[in-house]
């Protein structure tokens, strides 16, 4: 059972997207702790539906219709995006707000590790994977739109409390090591140095579906927190990602021999994207990547929270990721520390 009321989709689909009729079948897809998302299948061809939950959210969580605004501004960009067919905001069709947007078909790589791949094949699924992150930071945001994307002034102090009061408020546990991680941001935040560009808020791998035969990105995916803000921010995010144990859960690099693999060392990797994007190299990166786990702490915390109330994607993995929110406030308050 999909859980989607088929009828109700079916009218909405028929008065708002040209050619397209029931009867409709739709199938969720596994994974992912965020959005609900489905592939409807029709006479007239396969789209997507992405969602918000059900149930009561916090405030600007769930963003779906942020989503398809970035998605629609960036058709015509660098950047590649699946495209979005249309924006439903009205709750009483199917319980939340949803938008469809075509399927793309490719690869979808888990594991960052890539087995079954040739050193070769890695290295430019990789050197792919930095490519793209580029072209998000470059996005003219005035040419496609989206100079207001999101707030200016200082990007950090305002996602710090943001993430901050977010965790706060799904927190089901006295965790001191995040409490002291928070006080350590506090009080190393950076001041501006003038990079104000769109981030993806969620860059990682397995958000990037690739051509089935070349290391070339179809389409970007899960913009749910994208913003402008400061492009360090997702490059620390990659880092960060693959310092995680080389497990289905982890999704990370730990102790791999990244050489041996044809896989980049986060050094290289941040070297390809300062010359790709023509800046100097970048200094102390320690503030970036404490944020970094901070941030994934208090989403996983969110995660947790969800599955605990069963408002969860998929609660049973959503505790599950939620036993790895002491793991990553202890990461950033090592990175914070110079432990790490």
């Amino acid at each position: 059972m999909s859980g989607l009321d088929l009828p109700a989709l079916e009218a909405w689909l028929g008065q708002n997207l040209r050619g397209v009729s029931g009867p409709v079948e739709a199938e969720k897809f596994s994974g992912g702790q965020s959005n609900p998302t489905y592939r409807l299948t029709t006479p007239s061809g396969r789209f997507v539906l992405r969602r918000k939950p059900p149930g009561v959210l916090l405030k600007s969580a769930h963003a779906v219709e942020r989503e398809f605004r970035v998605q629609r501004a960036l058709q015509k960009s660098a950047v590649p995006v699946a495209k979005v067919h249309a924006l439903c905001e009205d709750e009483g069709v199917i319980g939340s707000a949803f938008y469809i947007m075509e399927e793309i078909n490719g690869r979808i790589f888990d594991a960052p590790s890539l087995p079954g791949l040739a050193p070769k094949e890695r290295g430019a699924i990789i050197d792919a994977m930095n490519r793209v992150l580029v072209a998000i930071h470059d996005v003219d945001l005035a040419a496609t739109g989206l100079d207001d994307y999101g707030p200016s002034g200082n990007y950090y102090r305002r996602q710090a409390d943001r993430w901050a009061a977010q965790y706060r408020a799904t927190a089901t546990e006295d965790l001191p090591e995040m409490e002291a991680l928070i006080r350590w941001l506090d009080a190393h935040m950076p001041e501006e140095d003038g990079q104000r560009c769109l981030v993806h808020g969620d860059y990682r791998l397995d958000n990037l579906i690739f051509d089935p035969d070349a290391p070339e990105v179809r389409a970007v995916l899960d913009w749910e927190l994208s913003t402008t803000g400061h492009p360090y921010a997702d490059l620390a995010a990659v880092l960060m990602q693959w310092s995680m144990p080389a497990t289905a859960e982890g999704r990370g690099l730990a102790g791999v021999d990244r050489a041996a693999l044809g896989l980049l060392s986060d050094e290289d990797f941040v070297a390809c994207y300062c010359e790709r994007r023509g800046i100097a190299p970048i200094g102390d990166f320690r503030f970036y990547l404490a944020f970094a786990y901070f941030r994934m702490a208090a989403i996983l915390q969110g995660v947790k929270n969800r599955a605990l109330s069963g408002n969860a994607a998929d609660p049973a993995r959503g505790l599950r990721l939620g036993e790895y929110v002491p793991e990553f406030a202890r990461a950033g308050l090592d990175v914070a520390e110079g432990k790490a």
